[in-house]
């Protein structure tokens, strides 16, 4: 980021969850909430990549469990199989986003998008008419989604309130 971030001085715990999409938005609602920030779909389906690293709680995607055949977003059955295992030990257990390269920075989140291996509602519904194409050129282009996500996170801190 240029000399930082510019859209808040303090940061506190109890404010990111009204500003952070939740994980069961649907494509309107995400294409609101990044509107609100001066984001554009272009930016929401680039800056979604992040979830290529990172971990999150099973109660984020419990509700995706078990896969249902008769939609076509829901989770690919073997991984949600294995996250159904995963999540009924008890408690709240963590998982990572991205289950082909988890401590990779990379496009492969895209992949995972169309292969349906993506945990959050928000995520599948990147599969909508409005981003499916935004999703499929940075699952191809190698390269092109890092330089967008950088200039994404820099739009992102420039214009965020």
């Amino acid at each position: 980021m240029p000399a930082g971030r510019y859209d808040g001085r303090v940061s506190f715990a109890n404010e990111t969850l009204r500003d952070l999409p939740p994980p069961f938005a649907n494509v309107t609602v995400l294409e609101a909430m990044f509107k609100a920030k001066g984001l554009d779909l272009d930016d929401m389906v680039t800056l979604s990549g992040a979830h290529t690293v990172g971990i999150s709680h099973c109660s984020s995607f419990a509700d995706r469990l078990p896969a249902d055949p008769s939609d076509p977003t829901s989770m690919e059955p073997a991984l949600a199989s294995s996250l159904q295992q995963r999540c009924s030990r008890g408690g709240d257990p963590v998982v990572v986003q991205d289950v082909v390269t988890p401590r990779d920075l990379d496009r492969q989140y895209y992949q995972n998008v169309l292969d349906r291996k993506v945990l959050f509602k928000s995520d599948a519904a990147l599969l909508s008419p409005q981003t499916l194409k935004a999703v499929e050129h940075n699952a191809k282009n190698p390269g092109k989604w890092e330089r967008k996500f950088k200039d994404a996170m820099v739009k992102m801190g420039a214009t965020s309130r």
